[in-house]
Formats: C-alpha cells, structure tokens, sequence
C-alpha cells in the first residue's frame, strides 16, 4: 500500500472510530430505555413481543431503502440488536 493510501485509510478509521463512540453512546441510552421497557413488564413471557418485532424490522428496511442503504445490512444488524437486547431482559428480569 503506498503510502498516501495508507494516510488516507488511517483517516477513514479514525472517523469510523469517532463513528464507534458515538454508537456506544446511543447503545447506552437505548439500554436505559429498555430497562424502563422491563420494568413495566410483569411476566417474563412479556419479553418477547413477535408482532414488534416484525414491525421494527419492516420499517428499518424501507427507511434502509429510502436512504440508499443496502437493507441487509441494516437487518442483520437490528436482528442482533433486538435479540442482545431481549437476552438482556431474561436475564435481568426479575419475578414480581
């Protein structure tokens, strides 16, 4: 790699590194979010919601669509996200 193509990819993660922390943050708010959500909830079976599911991941594909953003990526991706967070639920779900 010459290295005017290597200053520019090391410019490239840096950005994608800037990218990285302000997703963290974003991560962490969602997680609060989804505390309260688990609060409200009063039986474990509540934490699963496959109805809202299908909903989140077909209007993250049209607005994949809408914004020119391959929607395979953007499913793999809220999948992953939406099952993390409902591992999070089981496991901190506590019995009322």
């Amino acid at each position: 790699m010459s290295p005017l193509k290597r200053k520019k990819l090391s410019k490239i993660r840096f950005e994608l590194d800037k990218l990285d922390n302000s997703l963290i943050k974003i991560i962490k708010k969602r997680t609060n979010l989804v505390k309260k959500v688990l609060a409200l909830k009063e039986k474990k079976n509540q934490i699963v919601d496959q109805k809202r599911i299908k909903t989140i991941l077909k209007n993250i594909k049209k607005k994949s669509l809408k914004n020119n953003i391959d929607p395979k990526i953007t499913n793999r991706i809220w999948k992953n996200m939406i099952w993390s967070f409902i591992d999070y639920e089981r496991r901190n779900y506590k019995k009322k």
